[in-house]
């Protein structure tokens, strides 16, 4: 989605020239105030990407920077190192209009910025970078601080500044809440923009590069430092929590011949509750998910205080890949020498991330009690099949299925509901469908005489 007509018509309202300047110096004025603003986004990985073509779809100048050159050149080239829906279509957009560029001069970028992002997707060494691009920014550059930290970051980094005299940089602490797959959607369509910062001329710089959200009804929520990171780890705690409980109460839906889909249907309309996460599956996973969780339980520890809540519902997300190889073990009455096929190995759909996959945990635990293994996703097959030894990755639904004693659906792929199940039925050695995901028409199976197990339903 291009934003740029809008921008120019939205920043008209800044009120950034007194109200008695004529209306249309004070438009011009404005607009070209705004176009003058020069982004630059420290990181060529996924957080980085996504942030510098997002914000020059803005209609902003953005440079997108690393001192790494191969992953740099890779990118600007358009050989996206991670699948993330309408990413490359967004980057061709920009660069094509001249607005998104890529360089390894951090010196020069950095000196020609307003605002620098600290976009890293490892940000271990998030500080010392921190550092070296102070040094090199003009004074009143705002430095964000985009990449998933420790709480405490953003406050550390900005008193060192300030004991280095380097005071005049405003730090800003913005967590960005993208869910793999809607990346984009969720950078122009965020719940909220929560900026952690002191300076309130960082707050209005930033609403002013924020403008097309803002003027659309987009929340901003100004607190400091601590609280913003803060909320970046336990917004994640609570997902991993709600996630957790909803399998709980499937694995007892289950015993008692409930339908989980239908109960969580029926929890998600309560307007306390909500639908979304609310699904009964595999469990959670993702890139940041348990790195973010690791860092919540450590700051918990180290305060002296236990998250009960947090540590039960890691206890549960960890068992779901055992309950669901016992699930198979029960349908063939034993794993050693059966075939398996897994439909997906990403962690979820329209990501080629395998971090933290259901689909992978459990493609280990087959292969270690003796089942034959093979595999087939969209996009993830590559990066799944050189961490699980023992997947064979197949390049289609169909050559998964050939010979199998079961099918599990592992990532809810939608193009799996699309698939032809009459062949599917003629390949496999038994009719045996499990569906982590609850993705399949239950009953259009079972009445093609399929042998259907979801989560959560009863028989």
């Amino acid at each position: 989605m291009n934003f740029a007509k809008d921008y120019k018509r939205n920043v008209a309202s800044s009120g950034a020239l007194p109200q008695s300047a004529p209306r249309q110096v004070r438009l011009r004025n404005i607009f070209e105030e705004v176009s003058a603003m020069q982004i630059a986004v420290y990181g060529s990985g996924y957080l980085g990407s996504i942030i510098s073509a997002c914000i020059s779809d803005f209609g902003l100048p953005a440079t997108c920077f690393d001192e790494n050159t191969s992953r740099i050149r890779e990118v600007a080239q358009g050989r996206i190192p991670f699948f993330e829906k309408n990413i490359e279509e967004v980057i061709r957009r920009n660069v094509r209009a001249g607005r998104l560029l890529y360089s390894t001069d951090v010196a020069s970028t950095v000196q020609r910025a307003n605002v620098v992002y600290l976009a890293e997707d490892d940000a271990q060494t998030i500080e010392g970078l921190a550092l070296k691009i102070g040094q090199l920014a003009k004074p009143n550059t705002v430095l964000v601080i985009s990449s998933p930290v420790p709480v405490g970051t953003a406050g550390r980094i900005q008193e060192t500044l300030i004991k280095m005299g380097m005071g005049a940089l405003p730090v800003v602490s913005q967590p960005l809440f993208f869910t793999s797959g809607c990346a984009i959607e969720d950078f122009n369509w965020p719940d909220r923009i929560l900026l952690g910062t002191s300076s309130n001329e960082a707050v209005l710089t930033l609403k002013q590069l924020y403008r097309p959200l803002v003027m659309r009804g987009v929340p901003v929520i100004v607190t400091n430092h601590e609280t913003a990171e803060l909320v970046r780890e336990a917004s994640t705690a609570f997902v991993a929590t709600k996630i957790a409980f909803i399998n709980e109460i499937a694995a007892l839906s289950e015993h008692v011949k409930a339908d989980a889909v239908d109960l969580a249907l029926a929890l998600g309309l309560d307007k306390k509750i909500g639908p979304r996460c609310l699904q009964p599956g595999a469990g959670f996973g993702g890139p940041f998910v348990e790195l973010e969780m690791d860092a919540l339980s450590q700051l918990a520890s180290n305060k002296g205080v236990q998250l009960r809540i947090l540590g039960a519902a890691r206890e549960v997300n960890k068992s779901l890949p055992e309950q669901l190889v016992t699930k198979i073990s029960s349908l063939l009455d034993s794993l050693a020498g059966k075939e398996l096929g897994i439909l997906g190995l990403a962690f979820k759909p329209n990501t080629n991330s395998v971090a933290g996959s259901a689909s992978l945990t459990l493609a280990r635990d087959l292969i270690s009690r003796g089942a034959m293994v093979r595999a087939y996703d969209p996009v993830a097959a590559n990066a799944a099949s050189s961490a699980v030894i023992g997947l064979r990755c197949c390049d289609s639904a169909y050559a998964t299925a050939e010979g199998a004693d079961a099918l599990v659906v592992g990532t809810g792929w939608p193009e799996f509901r699309a698939l032809d199940w009459t062949k599917i039925k003629r390949l496999l050695k038994r009719p045996i469908i499990v569906d982590s995901k609850n993705l399949l028409d239950s009953h259009r199976l079972r009445s093609m005489g399929f042998q259907y197990v979801g989560i959560g339903r009863a028989s």
